[in-house]
């Protein structure tokens, strides 16, 4: 059973940045990709960023040019940077791991608890 471990959250003023981390411990096969999403009280999760297996990036429209994600495989942990921070940007940021668990196993996901960040302004 692989569980992720978030941390880097907290209080900062608008214009902070703030660096989150996601560790993932247990076996992996072969890692997909790990993403960050955000839920913020009464609104739905939404996705923030996604790093694969290579490299490749992806962000949500409202968070480029302010956030970067990266990873260390060899740690299986990701990152993600926090520049500019606005108050809309206030949410547990939660982190998924998309991977396969053995050779003949099927594609699993697993998500973390979250790491609260709250900007003020």
């Amino acid at each position: 059973q692989v569980q992720l471990v978030e941390s880097g959250g907290g209080s900062v003023q608008a214009g902070g940045s703030l660096r989150l981390s996601c560790a993932a411990s247990g076996y992996i096969y072969y890692k997909y990709a790990m993403s960050w999403y955000r839920q913020a009280p009464g609104k739905e999760r939404e996705f923030v960023s996604t790093i694969d297996s290579v490299g490749s990036t992806s962000y949500a429209d409202s968070v480029k040019g302010r956030f970067t994600i990266s990873q260390d495989n060899a740690k299986n942990t990701v990152y993600l940077q926090m520049n500019s921070l606005k108050p809309e940007d206030t949410a547990m940021y939660i982190c998924k791991l998309a991977y396969q668990g053995g050779r003949w196993q099927r594609r699993s996901e697993s998500w973390g608890q979250g790491t609260q960040v709250t900007v003020s302004s």
